[in-house]
């Protein structure tokens, strides 16, 4: 079902910008709007989505904004939220800075860009850059030309416009996974997952074709293949919508027209126990009431001929701690009172090695037992990044891009891991 209006309200409720599309919603609705925001934020039950009289309300606050759906129908709440998002990122390209002044200064701009956005309630076109081949602010009316629609408007391919040349075609594609991991006081994994994304690049000519493999077990079964090499387990895949579902569901082939630019073609998660890339073990002796050392060793636990980057171990240690001395076998480390925190910062570690560090510190008497006791709570927190590397085992079997006019393209496949929400609980 389709949206009623849309509303841009500033923090008091004032109306700013109105676009009535059905005809039933009168303006008198964002007064109720902002009396239902007030009672539901005094009541502390905050809500994106709020029901009222047969009349529902879904809106988002955005820097001084407020961008407010209403209709009278049932509508896919979160498709018409995921526009609202879709309206902030146009509006952000167009005026560089979504805000109450940016919308006054640039209300005509903001109305042709809601009637090609929305059509009687229903969304049409969200690409900012196909938009913009159209739609121009008054900066960029200089330039009296007459205009058509662009094909991107008109044919299926709404992400990419016609015309678009390159004298070098290259693809650049990055598989990024995100290791969330949480081990407790005992070593034991309680939490693990893989996050993953495909983000892609492309600089390329004309409307090609891409086609790209991956060692997907389900693909491998289907093909009798999966004695041969490692497969994986995707699940929550989750495509851009150049991706041709169709096709993907018949025969796990990933097909798509790519966008021009950067863009995020797939992300999904892998639910598979993880061993932890960089094991860390904390010994934490009081050996009086005003003085406690710190020995920690991290281990890298991945292959010697892959190195992590830029790693930083973050140790609780007591709010009151004073005086560190700190010694670190690798890298360097110091106290970060603002973090509460003792932090070891090692440029490159590489695979199957292992770094110690000490450190001393003082602690008032009267409260050194609760003080360490408290700091003791807060978890270990590991940030690191491996590149050349997944922990899934994820694999490009192929990336193949097809123009009708036979141009060859450079593909360019990179692998990197990073730690997500990666933590260790101390004893």
């Amino acid at each position: 079902m389709a949206t009623s209006a849309i509303f841009i309200l500033d923090l008091k409720g004032k109306v700013i910008i109105y676009r009535d599309y059905r005809g039933d919603v009168p303006i008198s609705y964002a007064d109720r709007f902002m009396e239902k925001v007030a009672e539901l934020e005094d009541a502390g039950k905050a809500s994106p989505i709020i029901q009222d009289e047969g009349v529902t309300y879904l809106y988002l606050q955005h820097s001084n904004l407020y961008l407010l759906a209403v209709t009278k129908s049932n509508v896919n709440a979160a498709s018409t939220v995921y526009f609202l998002h879709k309206l902030v990122e146009v509006f952000t390209k167009y005026f560089e800075q979504l805000e109450e002044e940016s919308v006054r200064d640039n209300f005509v701009t903001v109305y042709e860009l809601l009637d090609e956005m929305m059509d009687f309630g229903y969304p049409q076109f969200t690409e900012a850059n196909i938009l913009q081949e159209f739609i121009k602010t008054e900066a960029q009316k200089m330039d009296v030309v007459e205009r058509k629609a662009p094909m991107a408007v008109t044919n299926a391919v709404s992400w990419r416009s016609e015309g678009i040349k390159y004298k070098k075609n290259e693809v650049f594609l990055d598989v990024v996974e995100s290791v969330n991991l949480l081990v407790n006081a005992n070593g034991s994994v309680v939490r693990s997952e893989i996050m993953g994304a495909l983000k892609m690049r492309t600089y390329l000519t004309g409307m090609p074709e891409c086609k790209l493999g991956l060692n997907d077990r389900v693909l491998l079964e289907s093909q009798g293949k999966s004695g041969k090499g490692k497969a994986v387990d995707l699940e929550d895949m989750k495509f851009h919508q150049c991706v041709r579902l169709a096709r993907f569901e018949s025969d796990r082939t990933i097909s798509f027209v790519p966008p021009d630019g950067a863009f995020d073609l797939m992300t999904y998660r892998i639910s598979s126990q993880v061993k932890p890339l960089i094991w860390i073990e904390c010994t934490v002796n009081n050996s009086s009431r005003s003085r406690v050392e710190y020995l920690v060793k991290a281990k890298s636990q991945f292959k010697a001929r892959s190195a992590a980057s830029n790693v930083e171990i973050s140790i609780p240690v007591a709010s009151d701690a004073t005086a560190p001395v700190v010694r670190a076998s690798q890298g360097s480390a110091e106290y970060a009172p603002e973090r509460e925190a003792l932090v070891w910062k090692i440029k490159n570690f590489p695979g199957g090695k292992e770094f110690l560090l000490r450190a001393k510190f003082s602690l008032p008497s009267i409260e050194g037992d609760s003080s360490v006791e408290g700091g003791r709570k807060q978890p270990i927190q590991v940030n690191f990044e491996i590149p050349y590397f997944t922990v899934s085992g994820i694999q490009v079997r192929y990336l193949k891009v097809i123009e009708k006019s036979g141009y060859q393209a450079l593909p360019w496949v990179r692998y990197i891991t990073q730690s997500g929400e990666y933590e260790i609980r101390m004893n």
